[in-house]
């Protein structure tokens, strides 16, 4: 047998980013997490995992990229920890993990990361856990992490885990720029000035179901005035992306990602071309993604 035929197979996935199309902060709970009601889109901008089996017991893990933390602080290690010991499964893996996606950037790299390495864990292993013990690993890693398993539009509430696929959201694109700055997702919930939003998932579901979705109406986000407060070149990004053409412009997640839409890919392509020389940092554009 030759060493080529000794080799194990090479599993690859993707994992998207995601934009937070409306973000409103409905509670707070005594675990520290905050209530909220969202509306979450992942889209094509990828992250890229591979992972190998190996005859030796435990995880490695190397990172290319964008820098991450290593070891057991990446969300990667402790999902694929976290599969192994739930699942019972005995073994080892190699991962390679290529972070395109922006790192504390209010688009869910790391949560996406996690995501995509259970659900490929759990294919490479026959499927040793059920959808349902999947979704639980998930939400002990991160409120973001069920999300990206459906990965999905979804209107989400709870801490984020309580998911309504939206079946009927519009093709839309995005310009995605991405300053060169870095947000604590904890630190900007721990500084929002709280007025919390009553009825909200009543007021967004009527609005989704009743009404032809118009993304730029309901783009809202309760972190962007902590956020921007801090980094004013939020609200310098908004207003170009503004006068590149958006039909409307937000800060996604805890920021300090910034992202105009846009209804053609002709028209946000022509809008990066505008933006990019303007040196404000990564400029994306990207559209709808789903899993299939």
């Amino acid at each position: 047998m030759t060493l080529q035929a000794r080799e194990q197979p090479t599993y690859k996935t993707r994992a998207p980013a995601k934009l937070n199309i409306r973000l409103k902060i409905t509670g707070t709970r005594a675990d520290g997490y905050h209530e909220l009601v969202s509306i979450m889109v992942p889209i094509t901008l990828f992250d890229f995992l591979e992972i190998r089996k190996k005859r030796s017991p435990g995880i490695e893990l190397a990172c290319e990229g964008i820098q991450a933390p290593g070891g057991e602080k990446n969300l990667v290690f402790r999902a694929a920890s976290s599969f192994f010991s739930r699942s019972g499964v005995s073994g080892g893996v190699f991962i390679k993990l290529a972070k395109n996606i922006p790192v504390a950037a209010g688009m869910g790299g790391g949560s996406s990361d996690a995501a995509a390495t259970l659900l490929l864990l759990n294919d490479i292993f026959e499927k040793p856990l059920s959808t349902k013990e999947l979704h639980t690993l998930a939400l002990e890693l991160g409120a973001d992490v069920p999300f990206f398993l459906l990965c999905k539009p979804c209107l989400a509430r709870g801490i984020g885990e309580i998911l309504e696929t939206l079946n009927h959201w519009p093709s839309t694109w995005y310009v995605v720029i991405t300053p060169p700055a870095q947000v604590s997702t904890a630190w900007a919930y721990a500084n929002a000035k709280l007025e919390l939003t009553k009825d909200e998932y009543i007021f967004i579901h009527k609005k989704l179901r009743d009404e032809q979705i118009v993304v730029s109406s309901v783009l809202e986000n309760d972190l962007e005035k902590v956020t921007s407060a801090r980094f004013p070149i939020i609200h310098e990004i908004k207003e170009l992306l503004l006068e590149a053409g958006a039909e409307g412009a937000l800060m996604t997640g805890s920021g300090p990602s910034v992202f105009g839409v846009f209804a053609s890919s002709k028209r946000a392509h022509q809008a990066r071309e505008r933006l990019f020389p303007k040196n404000l940092g990564r400029v994306f554009v990207a559209t709808e993604w789903r899993r299939r």
